[in-house]
């Protein structure tokens, strides 16, 4: 245990915090101590990870929770092909723990800095129109709920809590452990081409249904859509080159190196961010290549952005791009960050933003120096017109009063908020606009 004096901040730099105090806990027990403790002393008590969400949803104010030596693989059951990790472990490093059993998870979005347990419980999701979030493969886990207990839950222990428990927000208790339903490693062939936006639009339900991975960025200011289409291929498939040299350069130094170059001259020069796009339009895709599925999926960023990101039903989603074109031309706003598209499967997830429907997502992004309120705003409200709900990371302005009618179970949750943290404990000032208190 610390007293603080320093002061927490997230990794884009949109939320700080500084704590009364931070503990590091490394074992379930020591979690549980946390939690009596900041109980006694009239505490909040907030678990944070790496700081990828964009909102406040993990700000400790009271007593934060370092979890970093919870963290690692615990044990495999190799014939279900289930692992169980502690919550802290890092997505980047699961890939290489799995390795040796042959394992591997089903997806990823595509940055894997996030720790396991705040990765599910905002409800991170990769893109793969037949394919649910990393939530969906949740199959175990345990709890310290706001009394201090250990609560297991599973498919057959208190298995009326896993629909609330696998996007939890923080808001049920503090994450120990994760039993998460893998599947047998496997290749992905990648194709990335750059193609006209109009057609992109017209054929995007077509393509979502029929690849296995389906993604576009769009650069505002240009007709083009950088498109990549992913197929999952068996383990020691290689159809095509690597080319791991070549995407390291282009992933590495040109998407982050001469990207935030060109990022912070639009700063300072906002008249030149619509010829940026357009060199980004030329000279963008045309890349195909196969690697483990992990090397595909996620990418390095560290060009510093902020990010809004909705679901919608995944019909609705051509229109509303039209809709965010049309909004971008008309304020003549120059963006130098793309707009992303992907897809995934409906789930039975409370709080996913693709419970019951078929989903598509709409993400919008500005650098971290320029002020994303104008833009975000405005292009949540034609989002929300087409029935979109929130990605609880990432910035929006909805509160409890909204979000109660984009989410059909979202009652059902707070009951069972009720349940396990009746004191609310775990709760913040994020977690009370969104949930209420």
């Amino acid at each position: 245990m610390t007293n603080s004096g320093a002061v927490w901040r997230n990794w884009a730099r949109t939320e700080a915090v500084r704590p009364v105090r931070v503990e590091r806990p490394a074992t379930p027990g020591a979690v549980q101590r946390a939690v009596l403790a900041a109980a006694r002393a009239g505490l909040r008590i907030k678990a944070v990870g790496t700081g990828h969400s964009f909102t406040g949803i993990a700000l400790a104010p009271g007593v934060l929770l370092d979890l970093h030596d919870l963290s690692g693989l615990l044990s495999v059951d190799a014939g279900a092909q289930r692992a169980t990790f502690a919550a802290a472990t890092p997505l980047h490093r699961i890939p290489r723990l799995l390795q040796p059993w042959g394992l591997a998870l089903h997806n990823l979005g595509d940055i894997d800095r996030q720790t396991l347990a705040g990765a599910v419980s905002t409800g991170t999701h990769g893109t793969g129109g037949a394919l649910g979030g990393l939530s969906t493969r949740i199959v175990a886990l345990t709890l310290v709920t706001g009394d201090g207990s250990l609560l297991q839950v599973s498919e057959t222990e208190n298995a009326d809590l896993l629909p609330a428990l696998r996007v939890g927000l923080g808001a049920l208790g503090i994450i120990v452990d994760l039993t998460v339903q893998c599947v047998p490693q496997f290749e992905v062939h990648a194709v990335e081409t750059a193609e006209p936006l109009d057609a992109v639009m017209q054929g995007y339900l077509e393509r979502t249904r029929r690849a296995d991975h389906f993604e576009f960025f769009w650069f505002p200011h240009t007709g083009t859509a950088l498109t990549k289409t992913n197929t999952r291929l068996a383990a020691g498939t290689r159809p095509g080159p690597s080319r791991r040299l070549a995407r390291w350069f282009d992933d590495g130094v040109v998407a982050n190196d001469v990207y935030r170059a060109m990022c912070a001259a639009g700063t300072l020069v906002p008249a030149l961010i619509p010829g940026f796009n357009r060199l980004a339009e030329r000279t963008m895709g045309g890349r195909e290549y196969t690697d483990a599925s992990h090397r595909i999926f996620a990418s390095p960023r560290r060009v510093r952005f902020r990010e809004m990101e909705y679901a919608l039903p995944r019909a609705a989603v051509p229109a509303a791009l039209a809709e965010v074109r049309a909004l971008i031309e008309r304020r003549r706003w120059t963006l130098s960050f793309p707009v992303e598209v992907r897809s995934a499967a409906a789930d039975d997830v409370w709080l996913s933003g693709a419970y019951g429907r078929d989903t598509g997502y709409i993400a919008v992004h500005r650098y971290w120096r320029e002020d994303p309120g104008p833009y975000f705003r405005a292009v949540e409200e034609i989002l929300l017109a087409h029935d979109g709900r929130p990605h609880w990371g990432k910035l929006h302005e909805q509160t409890a009063d909204s979000l109660r009618q984009l989410y059909p179970r979202f009652d059902d949750f707070l009951r069972v908020r009720d349940r396990l943290d009746p004191e609310r404990r775990f709760s913040n000032p994020y977690l009370e606009r969104v949930l209420g208190r």
